[in-house]
């Protein structure tokens, strides 16, 4: 039995800003050889129709993430630092806005 070979090149992320000023957003994934190539694919997959005003190519496996099993502590309140919560400070006479 022959051994199965990957021909597809390394995944990409693609994350596209749709306007001037808007925050970028995961659009998909391509596969590519180099970062030219990944760039061509990605203009090409997903700005075909002029969707994107930017683009952010980035190799998949330099993203990093959180172990889905320490996601609960991770995003837990830090309710022990007081100091951060805005109720904390005492605002000036004539303050309006903060």
């Amino acid at each position: 039995m022959s051994e199965v070979k990957d021909t597809q090149g390394q995944l990409w992320e693609v994350f596209i800003q749709t306007k001037k000023g808007l925050p970028f957003k995961h659009f998909g994934s391509v596969h590519a050889y180099d970062k030219e190539m990944a760039i061509q694919n990605a203009r090409d997959l997903y700005t075909r129709r002029g969707e994107g005003r930017g683009m952010w190519v980035v190799p998949a496996d330099a993203i990093v993430a959180i172990d889905s099993s320490d996601d609960e502590s991770f995003f837990d309140p830090s309710n022990d630092k007081v100091y951060r919560h805005p109720t904390f400070y005492e605002l000036p006479d004539g303050l309006k806005n903060m």
